[in-house]
């Protein structure tokens, strides 16, 4: 299972991401934001609250949380 290590917010809904082996990308999220635990993402001040947790994963402070495998498959696609 691979790990997040940074992520960084950017313009647009898009995070930049570097995973455990060194691998670094861009995801743009613009399309997957909705949903009650999504929804908030779309306020670009709550989007730039994005982190790493202690599990690897791109979490906020509402508990939204993306998986750090499928960032990864998009990352490597």
């Amino acid at each position: 299972m691979r790990r997040v290590t940074n992520v960084e917010t950017k313009p647009e809904y898009t995070l930049a991401i570097t995973f455990d082996d060194g691998t670094y990308g861009e995801v743009c999220l613009a399309d997957r934001l909705f949903g009650p635990m999504f929804e908030p993402l779309k306020d670009p001040a709550f989007f730039a609250q994005a982190r790493v947790d202690e599990f690897g994963a791109v979490c906020w402070p509402n508990d939204a949380d993306l998986a750090p495998d499928a960032l990864y498959r998009r990352v490597a696609a």
